[in-house]
């Protein structure tokens, strides 16, 4: 299987018969760095969540790794979202009465097959390690609501990236910080998906980034309605 994402003939409405997407065709290969840009309101986080198995198409196809979420239940989406898909929302999503450790362990600690994936490092092991590479070490004790949106920008890059995830989709994850910042959690995150060997979806409005991809999918383009 080379294809991480595979939709064909995708067609998700809220309420009918009005769709917000209709895709014919989009394909990413395993390892890919993807660009999806679009204009506000075109359907990003739509299709992000119908990606991540949170949304199920009404019709048409969408393999995630092998898996045709159209085909599959509730359940399953949410075992295989746990397992292998690591999500950094745009607002971050961190839990506020857990600390830094207790949100990076989280997935590892629902997911047993994605906690499987540390190899035999104790889990909070590898979360230090985590932590340390993404510069929020001495802070991994620390309440998440006492951090500056810098560091909860890595704590929820962490919390995805721990246990290896196939798939990192990234909803405008750096649209809360400034340029030097934007400039280093990329590279942050480049290097992690590199290392783990991770495909990433990547969702802005803000295209002056899109040459630092493997390539650029306009949804406005994907999108036919």
């Amino acid at each position: 299987m080379d294809h991480a994402v595979d939709i064909r003939d995708l067609v998700f409405f809220y309420r009918a018969p009005k769709p917000i997407l209709k895709i014919r065709e989009m394909v990413i290969a395993k390892g890919e760095k993807v660009f999806l840009h679009g204009p506000s309101g075109s359907g990003k986080t739509t299709l992000l969540g119908v990606l991540a198995g949170v949304l199920k198409p009404n019709e048409g196809s969408v393999k995630i790794l092998g898996h045709d979420f159209a085909r599959i239940s509730g359940p399953a989406r949410d075992a295989l979202r746990g397992a292998h898909i690591g999500y950094i929302f745009q607002m971050f999503n961190l839990i506020p009465y857990l600390n830094v450790l207790e949100n990076m362990t989280l997935p590892c600690r629902i997911s047993w097959e994605r906690g499987q994936r540390l190899n035999g490092t104790p889990l909070e092991k590898a979360a230090e390690e985590m932590a340390e590479r993404l510069g929020i070490g001495s802070i991994i004790l620390e309440k998440v609501t006492d951090l500056s949106v810098g560091q909860q920008q890595r704590v929820a890059a962490a919390r995805a990236l721990l246990g290896s995830p196939e798939l990192m989709i990234a909803d405008e994850p750096t649209s809360s910080l400034d340029e030097d910042q934007r400039e280093n959690f990329l590279d942050l995150l480049f290097t992690h998906c590199r290392e783990i060997g991770s495909t990433l979806i990547f969702v802005s409005h803000d295209r002056r980034m899109m040459p630092l991809f493997d390539r650029g999918l306009s949804l406005s383009e994907l999108n036919q309605i």
